[in-house]
């Protein structure tokens, strides 16, 4: 198998790194931050569809397809909704590692619907892996049970529900993935996404627009790097590779996204040693699982 869809992850990772930092940054409501963040996505898959003439694959998507793709997008859309709430009521360390719990749900779903079970190797490594994201969360889990803790349990909460819609939308993106180009997939599922968010919003009256200048750039930054760089590029990687796998790869984030909430002086949340600790064990987990090449994926280019 080639190499290429693992280092298009490793940039993946990256880019969604910064995720929960900028989401923080932002003043604006969970609901706008996603509806601009893709809204602005939406604008350079635009322009992707154009230059590839991928749009012309929409031509024979089946209903069965499109119906599938709206609802990895509204799965998508209710990820994002409750994920960029999390963060506002949790540290950056706990919701980015509960939502990074998708793995035992994706490789559950895997094995069901798609055929994929994973080895007994890979599932040791989504063990180790989901062990270290509980220990990141510890502090903060144990902090929101308190009934002082109210909002860090509503943020907890929150994040692991963002981590089931993730996995509807990822292992739906395996299947369709085999079928339909990046472009023409991720064209459908973020126009779905962004249209349930807006009509979530306008029930809510959550105030969409105008939006300060700091905060689109903020936006902009979201649609670049954790969408464009992140989601877009995982999608690719789910034509050559199980959806588990792919998923995995989300479990490093806790460990980039603290470090940069770290780094950033209007955040400076400074990772405990609890936080270290369980980034490393992440991290073991994920190079068990990626390094099993025992089980290969049925999909081809």
């Amino acid at each position: 198998m080639s190499k290429k869809p693992f280092w298009v992850l490793a940039l993946s990772l990256l880019g969604i790194s910064f995720a929960g930092p900028l989401v923080r940054l932002s003043a604006a409501d969970p609901l706008a931050i996603a509806v601009w963040r893709l809204g602005f996505s939406l604008v350079i898959v635009a322009a992707f569809l154009a230059g590839s003439g991928e749009w012309r694959e929409w031509r024979r998507v089946t209903r069965p397809e499109l119906l599938l793709a709206i609802a990895a997008g509204v799965a998508l859309a209710l990820h994002f909704w409750a994920w960029n709430a999390s963060i506002h009521l949790t540290t950056i360390a706990a919701s980015v590692t509960l939502v990074n719990l998708q793995p035992a749900v994706v490789a559950t779903i895997s094995a069901v619907a798609l055929r994929e079970a994973p080895t007994r190797t890979q599932l040791w490594g989504i063990a180790i892996a989901i062990l270290g994201a509980l220990v990141v969360a510890a502090p903060d889990l144990f902090g929101g049970l308190a009934p002082s803790g109210n909002a860090h349990l509503l943020g907890n909460l929150l994040a692991t529900s963002a981590a089931v819609t993730a996995a509807l939308y990822y292992t739906i993106g395996r299947r369709l993935r085999a079928s339909l180009g990046i472009w023409s997939y991720v064209g459908i599922v973020y126009t779905a996404a962004f249209l349930a968010l807006v009509v979530i919003g306008l029930i809510r009256h959550v105030a969409l627009a105008p939006q300060p200048s700091r905060e689109l750039a903020i936006f902009a930054g979201l649609a670049l790097g954790p969408m464009l760089l992140g989601h877009t590029g995982m999608n690719w990687a789910l034509k050559f590779l199980p959806a588990y796998v792919v998923n995995l790869t989300v479990l490093g984030e806790p460990v980039g996204a603290t470090l940069l909430g770290a780094l950033i002086p209007s955040i400076r949340q400074i990772p405990s040693l609890t936080t270290l600790l369980g980034g490393a064990i992440v991290l073991s987990g994920v190079i068990i699982t990626a390094s099993d090449r025992s089980r290969r994926s049925t999909v081809r280019d």
